[in-house]
C-alpha cells in the first residue's frame, strides 16, 4: 500500500489524531444525524460542513464538540461531512439510502406467491423476487414446528407489504429426523399438546386478520412423521390429529384462520389421498406440493407442468369438488430441460384452470437450485409469463 502526505490524518498534537463520528452513518433523506468530533483544539470554534452547508462548532474543554445535521433533499449517493477547528480538519462520509420501489401486487386471478430463505421477514429478499417477478407476491410462504410460539411479528411484516400469510406448522422437532415419537399423531389427537395448541389458536385471534394455516403437510408421503405408516402411526391417525388441533383453534376463538389441507403430488407407493382428507367441514382450501427435478431426482426425469400436477388435480376435483385449489410449492430444476419454458408452462397451464387461484414458488437454492433467477432465461420467462396472466 503506498502512503502519501495527504492520505495521512491530520494530527493536534503527537498523540491526539483529530476524529469525526456520525451516528447513524447512513439513512435517507431527511435523517437527524448525531456528529460528534475529539482530538480538536480546546475550546475553539470551528465550522462543520457537509455539501453546500456549514454548521458553526464549539470544543470543549477536552477537545471535544457535538453537533446535528440533517439530510437535506438530494439525489447524492453520499455526503461528506468536514469539521474544521483552527487548521485541523477530520472527515466522516454519510451514505444516502433511497426507498425501493417494488412492482405492485397483481389483482390476477392466479395469485403469486413465494417462500425465501429468509422467512416471512426477510423483505429485501421479498423484495428482489419482486424485481426479478415483475410483481411483488401476494401470498408469503413460511414453516415453523411444535415448539414455535405464534408468529405474530411474521404476519404483521406480510400484512404490512399487503400479501398474505400462508402458515406452514409441522407437528414436530425440526433436526429430529423421522422416528419422533412424541409427536405421534395419537399423542396429538389426544390432547397432550393441547395448551400449545390453544396458545396458536388464542394468538391469532387476537391478530384478527385472515391467515392461511395448512397443518402438518404432504401427509401422503413417508418423510415427516406426523404421515400415517411412519413414526408409530396408524391409518387414519393423521386425519384425527388434524381434526382435533382444528376443533383447539376454533375453540380458541380463531375463526380467522383459513385451513388449507396440502397433499403432495401423488406418486408411485403414495399414500392415497382420499384416505386423508379430514373433510369437508375441516377445510377451506385444499393444495398440492409438486415439483420438477428434472434429472437431479433419483432416477428422475423431465416433468411438464400437467404432468407434474394433472393427476393431483384431478383426484382434489373428485374428493372436494367445491374447495378453491392452490399450488402450495413448485418450482423446477434447470437439469433437462428448458426451466425457462418449464415456467411459461405452469403458469399458463395453472391460469386455465378456473379453480386454481394460486401458486407458490419454493424461491430456495436447496436440494437444487429452484430459485427463479436461477438462469438469466428462467427469471426472463417467469417476469413474462406472470404478465401475459395479467
Amino acid at each position: 500500500m503506498t502512503v502519501t502526505a495527504a492520505s495521512l490524518p491530520t494530527r493536534v498534537s503527537s498523540t491526539t489524531v483529530a476524529a469525526v463520528t456520525l451516528s447513524p452513518s447512513s439513512g435517507p433523506v431527511g435523517t437527524s444525524v448525531a456528529v460528534s468530533g475529539s482530538g480538536f483544539q480546546k475550546n475553539t470554534t470551528g465550522t462543520l460542513t457537509a455539501g453546500s452547508s456549514a454548521i458553526s462548532i464549539r470544543t470543549n474543554g477536552a477537545g471535544v464538540f457535538s453537533a446535528t445535521w440533517v439530510v437535506p433533499a438530494t439525489t447524492a449517493a453520499t455526503f461528506t461531512l468536514t469539521a474544521t477547528v483552527a487548521k485541523v480538519s477530520a472527515s466522516k462520509t454519510f451514505t444516502v439510502t433511497y426507498p425501493v420501489t417494488v412492482p405492485a401486487i397483481s389483482t390476477a386471478h392466479l395469485r403469486f406467491g413465494v417462500a425465501t430463505v429468509g422467512g416471512a421477514q426477510a423483505n429485501t429478499e421479498l423484495d428482489q423476487v419482486a424485481t426479478i417477478s415483475g410483481e411483488s407476491p401476494s401470498i408469503v410462504l413460511s414453516y415453523y414446528d411444535f415448539n414455535q410460539a405464534a408468529p405474530i411479528a411474521d404476519l404483521n411484516s406480510v400484512a404490512a407489504r399487503g400479501a398474505t400469510s400462508l402458515l406452514t406448522w409441522e407437528p414436530w422437532t425440526w433436526g429430529g429426523g423421522l422416528n419422533q415419537t412424541a409427536y405421534q399423531s395419537a399423542t396429538i389427537a389426544s390432547g397432550t399438546y393441547d395448551t400449545y395448541i390453544k396458545s396458536w389458536g388464542t394468538a391469532l385471534a387476537a391478530w384478527g386478520k385472515p391467515v392461511m394455516l395448512r397443518y402438518g403437510h404432504e401427509m401422503n408421503g413417508n418423510w415427516y412423521p406426523w404421515a400415517d405408516g411412519v413414526n408409530g402411526n396408524a391409518s387414519g391417525s393423521y386425519v384425527a390429529a388434524y381434526r382435533h388441533v382444528h376443533d383447539v383453534l376454533v375453540a380458541s376463538g380463531a375463526t380467522n384462520v383459513i385451513w388449507v389441507w396440502s397433499p403432495n403430488v401423488p406418486y408411485y407407493g403414495s399414500t392415497p389421498i382420499t384416505t386423508e382428507y379430514p373433510g369437508d367441514a375441516y377445510v377451506n382450501d385444499v393444495a398440492l406440493d409438486g415439483y420438477n427435478w428434472g434429472l437431479d431426482g433419483v432416477g428422475g426425469s423431465w416433468k411438464s407442468p400437467s404432468t407434474v400436477f394433472g393427476e393431483g388435480l384431478t383426484e382434489l376435483r373428485g374428493l372436494a369438488s367445491t374447495k378453491p385449489i392452490i399450488v402450495a410449492e413448485t418450482a423446477s430444476s434447470e437439469n433437462g430441460g428448458s426451466k425457462a419454458q418449464w415456467n411459461t408452462d405452469l403458469v399458463s397451464y395453472l391460469a386455465a384452470q378456473p379453480d386454481v387461484t394460486g401458486f407458490v414458488w419454493f424461491d430456495l437454492n436447496k436440494e437444487v437450485d429452484w430459485r427463479i433467477d436461477s438462469s438469466t432465461t428462467s427469471a426472463s420467462a417467469f417476469n413474462a409469463a406472470l404478465a401475459a396472466r395479467r
